[in-house]
């Protein structure tokens, strides 16, 4: 059954949650997922953002702005936790989007997304590159100038290898298979997690309390700005989502792993801005390496190098998560009609989207080995804040349209709770650059015309199966 006309046809969430069964292996436990979220939430926030944040926009109060910028987006987990539990599908805001606000709303978060997400792995890529030029550099090597960055950025430089081979790295991980590389990430989410904590145990007992006066010294405004800043640290749980088909019982564990995953993130980076702020003063933290120069302050230069390498790691984990969303995103619209299918066809041992794991890969590998970082972060972003919007929004639309369907997870204070989720992210895309609202409406342009050349002839809903009809 295919409810509604046209472009904002919808399939009721009852047929998507029980179709494609056996397509893609269920492989993934509950840990495995929560690996997965906290791999893509704890990266370069904790790393770099908080530094950064802590001396030039909120002081010691950087605290309250992961805080603040965590309650807000745990609105946004909340609503992708109650679809979780209804849709173990693959496809996360353009599968909930298409199902409740209808087909072209649902392309065009889908469309966004696959941009965004792959500018993401991009942008990863690149600030891995950077610390491991570093640590070379600190081994005495010397690379050859070309190998070490996009045109531009650079004298003599071509490509930036190190990246684009990191791109190509985590392609070929996830075309083994979902369970080997989950295995890969859930080992390297633990190292991580293992370094932050070592940073926070030992940093510890470095604090000076002085170093928290004047807790606000850019006033509480100053606060509420780093939360629009260090936002952009707090999600990643949207991305694991695309996994819910991969998931051994989706509907009881995926909205545990997206809650559990952001409380675990939270907790590491409250305690971590808390050492980073305790340790030294906001206005000698180092923006770009904020715990390497905060541990050099107490006399712990040692352990510069074990931070490098554990944002190294960090990072890395974030490449994984998200171009695994943009692979299941790719392949959840392609198995739709609304991308050719010819990208839908899985490997038929793996049971992974090899084709279109190898394009996002290459296409990653594209655009971090030939655009500086800051070009290629304006192509993230918007999609993702506006994904939160659709989320937030589908799931109050759905309560109310279907009260009595069965939700193994409750987003809690309906409907304040996304509203809020709502209207933080709206917040948000406010303060982005324009260059970035002009990259947005340049590929919703494109998407448009793909959508009504060919997507709207081409989608499963143009001519339901036989025996079902449309109303």
């Amino acid at each position: 059954m295919v409810t509604s006309r046209g472009v904002f046809r919808r399939k009721p969430v009852e047929q998507i949650a029980t179709e494609h069964e056996g397509e893609l292996a269920r492989t993934l436990g509950m840990w495995q997922l929560t690996a997965i979220g906290v791999g893509g939430i704890i990266g370069a926030g904790i790393f770099a953002l908080a530094g950064a944040v802590a001396n030039e926009t909120a002081g010691p109060a950087v605290l309250v702005s992961f805080l603040i910028a965590g309650v807000a987006s745990a609105a946004a987990a909340l609503s992708y936790a109650e679809f979780a539990g209804m849709i173990p599908k693959a496809g996360s805001a353009y599968t909930y989007g298409y199902a409740v606000l209808g087909e072209i709303v649902g392309w065009f978060i889908g469309w966004d997304l696959l941009l965004e997400y792959t500018a993401i792995v991009a942008v990863v890529a690149i600030g891995i590159s950077g610390y491991f030029g570093f640590l070379v550099q600190q081994l005495g090597f010397a690379l050859p100038p070309w190998m070490l960055g996009a045109p531009g950025t650079g004298e003599g430089r071509v490509v930036d290898l190190f990246a684009v081979l990191l791109c190509l790295l985590i392609a070929f991980l996830l075309n083994l298979g979902i369970r080997t590389a989950a295995r890969f990430e859930t080992f390297v989410v633990g190292v991580k997690v293992a370094v932050v904590l070592l940073v926070i145990v030992v940093g510890f007992f470095h604090i000076n309390t002085a170093n928290y006066q004047p807790f606000f010294p850019y006033g509480i405004g100053g606060a509420i700005t780093g939360a629009a800043t260090v936002f952009f640290a707090v999600f990643g749980y949207d991305a694991m989502s695309t996994a819910a088909e991969e998931s051994r019982d989706a509907q009881r564990h995926m909205p545990r792993a997206i809650i559990y995953s952001l409380i675990i993130a939270m907790v590491l980076y409250v305690l971590a801005t808390l050492v980073l702020t305790g340790m030294q003063n906001y206005r000698e933290i180092d923006p770009e390496s904020g715990f390497s120069s905060a541990f050099a302050s107490v006399g712990l230069s040692g352990l510069a190098s074990v931070i490098a390498v554990g944002a190294i790691v960090g990072i890395l984990t974030v490449m994984f998560t998200f171009m695994l969303g943009v692979t299941r995103v790719w392949f959840s619209m392609s198995r739709d009609g609304l991308l050719p299918q010819w990208f839908a066809k899985l490997h038929p041992v793996r049971r992974v989207p090899s084709r279109v794991t190898w394009i996002v890969g290459a296409a990653s590998a594209v655009i971090a080995g030939f655009l500086p970082i800051r070009e290629a972060a304006e192509l993230t972003n918007i999609g993702i804040l506006l994904a939160f919007v659709v989320v937030c929004l589908a799931v109050i639309v759905l309560r109310y349209r279907q009260p009595g369907l069965h939700r193994e997870f409750r987003a809690p204070g309906m409907p304040v709770v996304p509203a809020i989720g709502v209207v933080f992210s709206i917040w948000l895309i406010t303060f982005l650059d324009p260059s970035t609202w002009l990259r947005f409406a340049l590929w919703f342009v494109i998407g448009l015309v793909i959508y009504f050349a060919y997507s709207r002839r081409h989608s499963a809903l143009e001519r339901p199966p036989a025996g079902t009809g449309q109303r």
